[in-house]
């Protein structure tokens, strides 16, 4: 056997060696989502609901989508007491839509915040504006992002859930829009990164360290809110719905990442480019993690999502040339069973997407060919900090520069 033979057959081994217990910890990960909570039904209002909520929306020249937004919230029952949208000085033309939603629903409040003061990234800071300026009759708070797009009863729905299982906070996975071919093909397999570290969206028992959330939809008892402060935990993150959550299990508070994809619908970027750069920055959580979570669970997508592929082609390759070693042998197995799962997985996160205005469709089922570009992305954003960040501008360590 020649000296490249033993070095390939040396780098398979230390493969095997890895993928094996990484493998075992994925199916650790995953299983439990065989018995999570299914989606999130819209609910009725209740008379008892009158009044229980204020909701929240930060904006920064979204007009091209604020819309549908607005029109989702003003088809809320009357469970919603008010609409505060905080503005952050948009020079598009939001407040001029807001103000016209304000003409046909009274429930419409539009401010602006202050400043942005030292420390702050600028989506926390406009949602603990508007937690300030909302009623204390309020008993919970709704932090709704701009591109979301709530259908009737998602407000009920999740004051119902809440009350009925003592949840403290929820936050919703949701049905995502996709339109253009390479971001149906991309978007999934950064989808697949939160899915491989963190479970699917409805799982019960995560620890607080392993919580996942999504700000789009943020739904928190108001006490336990003005308890930790409002959002001053998560002022420096830009994955603020994370810290936050995660902060809240951390002091007890019951804390649930369910599927909302019933009740709360998206369009979050506009094609692969935009998804890779806005998206994929956030993606690594660092700014709600410890290196050693960041690094051991980039290593996990490594090893289980983004060589599976590219393995399965090499080895292929090595049985036809009749290398039919042991180590070889074990390897072709394993990543085809990780191969198989990624397909699967595939299939099982379908209904979490909406198709009707997209193109070529069918790329959705090619997306696993993706995952290698998904575990680069999140390599990247890990090792660097946003310095840009929703039309503003953050020197070192969140802070921003004028």
């Amino acid at each position: 056997m020649s000296t490249v033979d033993l070095l390939k057959n040396a780098l398979f081994l230390g493969l095997l060696l890895a993928q094996v217990p990484a493998t075992a910890i994925l199916l650790a990960r995953l299983l439990p989502g065989a018995f999570r909570r299914p989606p999130l039904q819209p609910k009725a209002s209740r008379p008892e609901f009158l009044g229980t909520v204020s909701v929240v929306v930060p904006t920064l020249n979204e007009a091209k989508r604020i819309s549908p937004c607005l029109d989702g919230l003003s088809r809320q029952s009357y469970e919603v007491r008010e609409i505060i949208v905080v503005d952050s000085n948009s020079q598009d033309g939001t407040p001029d839509l807001v103000k016209a939603a304000q003409q046909n629903d009274p429930r419409f409040r539009l401010m602006n915040d202050a400043p942005l003061p030292e420390g702050w990234v600028g989506r926390p800071w406009a949602l603990h504006n508007g937690f300030l300026a909302s009623s204390e009759r309020s008993d919970w708070i709704l932090g709704i992002d701009a591109d979301t797009q709530p259908v009737p009863g998602m407000a009920a729905t999740l004051l119902e859930t809440a009350l009925a299982e003592g949840y403290d906070l929820i936050t919703l996975s949701p049905r995502f829009i996709l339109k253009y071919p390479g971001e149906i093909w991309l978007q999934p397999a950064l989808l697949m990164t939160l899915i491989y570290r963190f479970g699917a969206a409805g799982e019960r028992a995560n620890s607080p360290q392993r919580v996942m959330a999504n700000g789009q939809c943020f739904f928190c008892r108001r006490s336990v809110l003005a308890s930790v402060g409002g959002y001053i935990q998560a002022r420096h993150s830009f994955c603020d719905d994370v810290t936050l959550a995660r902060y809240v299990a951390v002091q007890g508070g019951k804390v649930g990442f369910l599927d909302g994809a019933q009740v709360l619908s998206v369009r979050m970027y506009e094609g692969a480019a935009e998804t890779w750069r806005e998206w994929g920055r956030s993606l690594d959580l660092k700014d709600a993690s410890n290196p050693a979570q960041i690094w051991g669970d980039w290593l996990l997508l490594l090893t289980v999502q983004g060589l599976p592929i590219p393995l399965l082609l090499l080895i292929l390759a090595e049985v036809g040339r009749g290398n039919l070693t042991r180590v070889t042998l074990a390897l072709l197995g394993l990543n085809s069973l990780l191969v198989l799962i990624r397909f699967g997985l595939n299939g099982a996160i379908a209904p979490s997407y909406d198709f009707t205005q997209a193109k070529a469709s069918w790329l959705f089922w090619l997306s696993p060919f993706a995952d290698p570009l998904a575990v680069l992305r999140i390599f990247l954003s890990s090792i660097h900090q946003p310095k840009q960040w929703r039309g503003r501008s953050y020197g070192k360590g969140g802070r921003r520069e004028e």
